[in-house]
């Protein structure tokens, strides 16, 4: 069952990173384009790519390697132009040795890499990402300037934040 729901979530990822075309699967009454074609000539995010199935990432590495993809459902080939930023909390060089991370997407992906330490090791940066989200969240529900009382800046930082940032959102 959960083989089921991996593989059905898996599909629904291919149709919206590459699109499909009608009649490609039930429901799929039109053209659809996905990300990579909408994202042409652009930059796409791809969040949590270390959690993609292998059959996925090898879809991914083909459009990069040779700016051309087919919908799913397709037979002819859709060009495009990315450029792509990916991120994950994982270990991709874990995965690799795993063997549930392509080494050769890997590389592709890999030429700048932003290690991000977790929120609990950037201890100043809570208040400011605290108040930017209350600020962001109470428009519209009050009159002047929201911002953190110093005792809930004293809990925030002393919290550890494993969650990160969307916790930390989340929170607010």
């Amino acid at each position: 069952k959960l083989m089921e729901e991996r593989a059905g979530l898996e599909d629904l990822l291919d149709s919206e990173l590459f699109g499909h075309e009608a009649g490609a699967f039930t429901g799929a009454k039109q053209r659809r384009p996905g990300r990579f074609e909408r994202a042409d000539g652009g930059t796409l995010f791809l969040d949590e790519i270390g959690d993609m199935e292998l059959q996925l990432q090898a879809k991914i590495l083909r459009a990069l390697q040779s700016n051309d993809f087919y919908r799913v459902g397709g037979k002819k080939s859709v060009e495009t132009d990315v450029r792509i930023i990916a991120a994950t909390n994982q270990n991709l060089e874990e995965l690799m040795k795993q063997k549930r991370f392509r080494d050769d997407l890997f590389h592709r992906l890999n030429v700048i890499q932003i290690n991000m330490p977790p929120l609990r090791d950037r201890v100043e940066d809570i208040t400011l990402l605290a108040n930017h989200f209350l600020r962001n969240h109470a428009t519209g529900l009050s009159q002047g300037e929201v911002y953190l009382a110093p005792e809930t800046e004293h809990i925030f930082n002393s919290y550890s934040w494993r969650g990160n940032i969307r916790e930390l959102e989340n929170v607010i």
